[in-house]
């Protein structure tokens, strides 16, 4: 009798409270895996310890990881509610190469026609991004940023080979700079994008469960 190995996990990691609450609320159906959603906190550090503590479960060793959420545009033209799907996360730590974002690209487009999908470097920071800072970071490439997804993806490759992700949501540009990120609860697009994006993770993950020739 021949018995199939269980489906690896995903872990889709993001910060905040409204991110996770707008994840949680999303399609969860369709998933190729079991599913396990984290809050690891803001900031680099806080998303580095719950990565950690997260991926020495037993159950999460070799889970593919997803790092999500709002994050801050870079260029201009850039507006509330476009979505960016990583090619690299870097911070001054490293860059994490992202797997299968064509995949993600053409997912999100199905799934969000009419929304606007950025694919390119996504750099990490440990404070909210401001003003001149944001043309600094232009300069490297980088076409948004956000405080979370280079720590996440650093630390889920080094705690094990694994395929990794990054997609978020922008929530703040150079023409539409937020004040401070509760503005995100008023009417801000950003929410119900993320409520959507589930699918699309899933189509991703189960993609990379299939055998390869």
């Amino acid at each position: 009798m021949n018995v199939q190995p269980a489906p690896a996990p995903l872990l889709i990691a993001c910060a905040l409270g409204i991110e996770h609450l707008a994840l949680r609320s999303g399609d969860r159906g369709g998933a190729g895996g079991p599913v396990t959603f984290v809050r690891t906190g803001m900031g680099p550090r806080a998303a580095q310890r719950s990565l950690t503590r997260h991926l020495a479960r037993p159950a999460l060793t070799d889970a593919a990881v997803v790092a999500t959420g709002f994050c801050a545009g870079l260029a201009p033209g850039m507006h509330p509610g476009d979505l960016v799907v990583a090619e690299e996360t870097r911070d001054p730590h490293g860059t994490v190469p992202c797997v299968a974002t064509e995949l993600l690209v053409k997912e999100l487009a199905r799934l969000l026609p009419g929304r606007t999908v950025h694919t390119g470097p996504l750099t990490g920071s440990d404070h909210v991004v401001r003003g001149p800072e944001r043309s600094a970071l232009r300069a490297t490439g980088a076409i948004a940023v956000d405080m979370e997804s280079a720590a996440t993806l650093l630390r889920a490759v080094t705690a094990g080979e694994r395929p990794v992700a990054a997609v978020r949501v922008v929530v703040d540009t150079p023409e539409h700079e937020l004040v401070r990120i509760g503005t995100v609860r008023g009417g801000i697009s950003a929410f119900r994008v993320l409520r959507s994006v589930l699918p699309a993770y899933f189509e991703w993950h189960r993609s990379l469960l299939l055998p390869r020739r």
